[in-house]
């Protein structure tokens, strides 16, 4: 019974993961960086619970996700100074074992209850300024009220996971990994480390930069980036099919670093991982840039 709700858990999370990448991409494309405070809390949000998901993951302490737990903590090694230090702290020893296990257990009972505050926080400011809408509406004469739409749109949602939740239920293991049957030995690592899908693209730019620390300051970058929005002021409606085809293709590279992420470390899946994140890189800070020479132009 444990292990049956432990991956309706895991199914849900991987849902869960879905819709909050979609929320992400619709913000992008509706200019919603432009109500700043809210984007920056969301920005927060995104951060908590990246490390909360992989805290997550590893609780359940199979083959999979001990060896996974051990490749994302040594990341912290490339830190000047405290990185050897730090990694001693995480561990509590000097290897994954019980201690760390134990960390994480409490630590993901700390985390949701911050993101729980910081979604207070994120509601009451949008709920002061309003939301972005298709229409790029600004002033309060373009809004409408909250019933019946957003009850009905409210009610559409909770309809859509009804169905989820019954079909998570109906087939608790669709999305389940081998590995996750198999518990955690520390002295034979699996033949290939395949983290869940909303971490691949994030594994898939990792893997393909041979040097650790300009991985990890990928990554980094990767997430903390989206904070250079709040520097961007710019709705201008004439963006929208630029800023479209460029969120398209921003998605479409997110989805081919996913597919080669779960692939195996050899050709030609390499070269493709590997031009798949400078692409992915580039279209981001295309966004950047066309958002900001548009601020300036029309300023």
């Amino acid at each position: 019974m444990d292990l049956f709700f432990g991956f309706f858990i895991l199914t849900g999370q991987m849902f869960f993961s879905f819709l909050f990448f979609l929320h992400i991409f619709k913000a992008l494309f509706y200019f919603s960086y432009r109500i700043k405070k809210v984007w920056a809390s969301g920005i927060l949000i995104f951060l908590l619970l990246i490390a909360s998901a992989f805290i997550g993951y590893v609780l359940p302490w199979t083959e999979m996700r001990f060896w996974a737990c051990v490749v994302i903590t040594n990341l912290v090694r490339v830190i000047p100074y405290i990185g050897r230090r730090l990694i001693l702290w995480i561990w509590g020893g000097f290897s994954v074992n019980n201690s760390t296990l134990g960390l994480f257990f409490v630590l993901h009972f700390i985390l949701p209850l911050i993101i729980f505050l910081l979604i207070i926080v994120h509601l009451a400011l949008l709920h002061e300024t309003g939301r972005t809408s298709s229409l790029y509406c600004i002033s309060d004469m373009d809004k409408i009220i909250f019933s019946p739409y957003f009850i009905e749109k409210d009610a559409f949602n909770l309809r859509f996971w009804a169905r989820f939740i019954f079909l998570t239920l109906r087939f608790p293991f669709a999305l389940g990994d081998s590995e996750m049957f198999i518990l955690a030995n520390p002295l034979m690592s699996p033949v290939h480390i395949v983290p869940e899908s909303y971490f691949l693209f994030a594994y898939c730019i990792l893997r393909s930069i041979p040097n650790k620390l300009f991985g990890v300051v990928a990554l980094l970058i990767r997430i903390l980036r989206f904070i250079l929005f709040t520097l961007v002021s710019s709705y201008r409606r004439g963006l929208q099919k630029i800023n479209l085809f460029v969120v398209f293709r921003f998605i479409s590279t997110g989805v081919v670093l996913s597919w080669i992420g779960g692939c195996l470390v050899e050709a030609p899946f390499v070269f493709i991982g590997a031009v798949s994140s400078l692409v992915y890189f580039f279209l981001i800070s295309l966004i950047l840039l066309i958002l900001s020479f548009t601020t300036i132009l029309f300023k």
